[in-house]
């Protein structure tokens, strides 16, 4: 079967749906939830840090390349300034992702090698996905008049606001970091069952007064931002429907959430569980509600 644009946005919201409710359950071997070092699988555990540039680069490559040269497209349109402004917010949030906040990281647990190559496969299909969707005549006919149309500069909006979220709330992480390995606390020596262990304490500030994972949360804003920006609303009247007309930008937020919100609720668990004095009015990830 031929590798299409239809293929990988139908395949993403599929596979994405069919993989929420076990997330409940399994729960992805890397940050907090790495495996210990007496595990039998550990010895497929790899650098934290070097794995997730490593992997998370494979998102902007695939979108550049699809951007520029199309390669999924029949017919490929000029690049609008609309679309080169869209293709430009998504390239920097990988920027960011992928080799600014890991290279400003100062230690990050281990990551097993089959976390890696489902984030390979994801983001090479992702980047693929909306490199092709942002250069496709769908893309380019409903960006033709977009710096005209109030809700193209909101969404733009959003997605800054939701980009500049995220960065604050993982400062705060990162912060904790940084402090913990300045006093030596960053690695728990004393213990040799947890030599190693990333040092974790109780976030504060911004979102985190209301919800444990505030970076999740702005990354969910940030790109439905960039959704309402790039691409029509796709129906909600039937099912047949919205497969049919749900393209790369909204697929990849409803892909987020989805995946996200498993890991969200279960590490709100983690630090109920860890923390006696956790904020109990806290939520998981969407304030006020989950």
């Amino acid at each position: 079967m031929l590798l299409t644009y239809d293929n990988i946005r139908q395949g993403f919201v599929v596979i994405s749906a069919a993989t929420c409710p076990l997330l409940f359950f399994v729960t992805a071997p890397f940050g907090r939830f790495s495996l210990s070092k007496d595990h039998v699988l550990n010895s497929l555990s790899v650098d934290g840090i070097q794995s997730w540039i490593f992997m998370e680069l494979f998102s902007p490559v695939t979108f550049i390349h699809a951007f520029t040269q199309a390669p999924l497209l029949d017919h490929v349109p000029p690049i609008s300034a609309p679309q080169g402004l869209l293709a430009g917010l998504f390239v920097a949030h990988y920027i960011n992702r992928a080799l600014i906040s890991p290279l400003r990281t100062p230690s990050r647990s281990r990551s097993h090698l089959s976390v890696v190559l489902s984030g390979i496969c994801v983001n090479f299909f992702n980047g693929l996905m909306m490199g092709t969707y942002l250069r496709s005549d769908t893309a380019h006919e409903f960006l033709s008049v977009a710096f005209r149309r109030p809700l193209y500069w909101a969404g733009v909006f959003i997605w800054l606001a939701g980009f500049v979220g995220n960065v604050l709330h993982d400062e705060i992480l990162l912060n904790i970091r940084r402090n913990a390995k300045a006093k030596g606390k960053a690695k728990r020596e004393d213990d040799p069952a947890k030599k190693g262990a990333e040092y974790y304490a109780i976030p504060h500030g911004y979102l985190y007064k209301y919800i444990s994972y505030p970076n999740y949360f702005c990354e969910w804003v940030e790109w439905t931002g960039f959704a309402i920006a790039a691409a029509p609303v796709p129906p909600l009247t039937s099912p047949t429907a919205f497969m049919q007309h749900i393209h790369g930008p909204w697929v990849f937020v409803l892909m987020e959430i989805l995946v996200m919100l498993p890991r969200a609720y279960k590490g709100h668990q983690w630090y109920l569980d860890k923390f006696a004095e956790y904020p109990k009015e806290r939520k998981a990830v969407v304030p006020f509600l989950i």
